[in-house]
């Protein structure tokens, strides 16, 4: 048997891909199917919902639990999981887990290093001067070295740790806040504590929000905390939507005590058209594309949680749900 088998076919752990968003076995389906110990159907094709064991998830429906009574997994395909765990029909007895995946970290890293450097370089002002054709050195006399400039990044699990590093490898000052204590490393000066949040915002020339969503966490990017970061400062969101309070970075960027922001995720996804940030002139959208994970990632995350259920093991992937990661 292979590393990734589970059990023989005529004994397979069935299971159902649950989502409003995505095609998941578009997305997957040929991941999956390479699995012999596993089957995945579309909820249409479930033959029996009491044999579904497992669902392959990312943002399902309200009621989507409902009709497997039988269900003890839920994997869901990024590092995400707050939908999840806010659905009502999720049952109390299932076990939810997520993608612990380091290339999925090194790509949300790259996509933040590359906005430290749009923001440090003021790049959205070469764009504009390209559009007139006109040749203008804007920063030749007042760029700082990035020595002098510090970026700071809230939440320092995976995601965090892999940003970070990659900051810092640039020459950048960078502080994170962190849930616990530890030591300074890397060129990163951890910050902990109840107010190590504030702390690094008020210091932050750039700050990248990758928290995860919890109830203390939920609108922490929030007019307080503009107040507190240099004027100027700018902002790279890549958390969760639910924790920006839109209204106040609008009013925060209007004043100038936040010179840019990068978004990539929002409270209403997908972001509206007549949503004022489309047009804003000192933000950047993309649409929550910051990181994506592999369909052999998150297949073989699925079938290590799976191997765990079936061994009597409590997933190592396992998201504590009260602490929400």
């Amino acid at each position: 048997m292979n590393r990734t088998a589970l059990k023989p076919e005529a004994d397979v752990v069935e299971g159902v891909y649950l989502c409003t968003q995505l095609d998941l076995p578009d997305l997957f389906g040929a991941a999956v199917s390479d699995q012999p110990g596993l089957r995945l159907y579309r909820p249409e094709d479930v033959p029996d919902p009491s044999r579904i064991r497992f669902a392959l998830v990312w943002q399902p429906a309200p009621d989507a639990f409902d009709a497997y009574p039988n269900i003890e997994l839920v994997q869901v395909i990024a590092a995400g999981v707050d939908g999840v765990l806010r659905n009502p029909s999720l049952p109390d007895h299932a076990v939810v887990t997520r993608v612990h995946d380091d290339e999925q970290a090194a790509i949300m890293a790259g996509f933040a290093a590359w906005h430290v450097v749009w923001h440090h370089r003021h790049m959205g002002n070469y764009l504009k001067a390209q559009t007139s054709a006109t040749w203008d050195r804007q920063t030749i006399k007042t760029l700082r070295p990035p020595s002098q400039v510090t970026v700071g990044v809230l939440g320092f699990g995976l995601m965090g740790q892999a940003i970070a590093k990659a900051v810092a490898a640039m020459g950048f000052d960078v502080l994170a806040a962190t849930r616990t204590g530890g030591d300074n490393a890397d060129g990163i000066t951890r910050i902990s504590g109840d107010d190590a949040v504030q702390q690094v915002a008020a210091r932050s020339a750039i700050l990248i929000n990758v928290l995860p969503l919890t109830p203390s966490t939920r609108d922490i990017l929030n007019a307080d905390l503009f107040a507190r970061m240099p004027r100027g400062a700018a902002l790279v969101q890549l958390g969760r939507g639910p924790h920006l309070v839109e209204e106040d970075l609008l009013a925060a960027l209007d004043t100038g005590q936040i010179g840019g922001a990068s978004l990539d995720v929002f409270r209403t996804e997908p972001l509206p058209r007549d949503h004022p940030f489309w047009s804003h002139p000192h933000v950047l959208v993309t649409p929550h594309e910051a990181s994506v994970t592999s369909p052999k990632a998150v297949t073989d995350a699925l079938v290590r949680s799976v191997q765990d259920i079936e061994n009597g093991h409590h997933p190592t992937a396992a998201v504590d749900k009260t602490t929400g990661y």
